[in-house]
């Protein structure tokens, strides 16, 4: 398994991942990242010194990701987009994408934010083991209304 950062081969693969697992948890619908137009151009998106996104592959196929991006409040960053293939899950991988993450962003927030869906009780059951605690509210008003549960955790 390799874990390493977004190359611009890898959009396609990020996409239908993202899609699957969406649909997975029956949030193929509009206000979330289903809805997202820059769903398939995650290694242009991730351009920049405060934004990153990081794929794990395995035999030359993306089965897990997750990024880091700002947020529009200053000294706040997002997780965003952290999937991986059920058959992927529980076996480590989400851990080390989620720790080059959170390296990742200790260097340049304070804080970092996601939503998710009340539904995705493992990947919440996940954040928290990382101190990630849920706020009653989203931060802010984002394209991803859908979402039902927030979370923050300071860096």
């Amino acid at each position: 398994m390799e874990i390493r950062e977004v190359q611009q081969q890898d959009n396609p693969q990020i996409e239908a991942l993202i899609r699957s697992c969406l649909k997975e948890y029956n949030a193929d619908k509009p206000g979330c990242a289903w809805s997202d137009p820059d769903l398939g151009r995650f290694f242009e998106i991730y351009q920049g010194e405060n934004k990153k996104y990081w794929v794990a592959v395995d035999n030359g196929k993306v089965v897990a990701g997750c990024g880091i991006g700002p947020l529009p409040i200053e000294g706040i960053c997002e997780l965003q987009k952290m999937y991986a293939y059920p058959q992927y899950r529980g076996k480590g991988i989400s851990q080390q994408l989620m720790d080059k993450a959170l390296l990742f962003a200790k260097k340049h927030y304070q804080k970092c934010y996601l939503e998710t869906f009340a539904n995705m009780v493992q990947a919440i059951r996940f954040y928290q083991k990382y101190g990630f605690t849920a706020l009653t509210k989203p931060l802010f008003e984002s394209e991803h209304y859908a979402c039902d549960r927030w979370f923050i955790l300071t860096l």
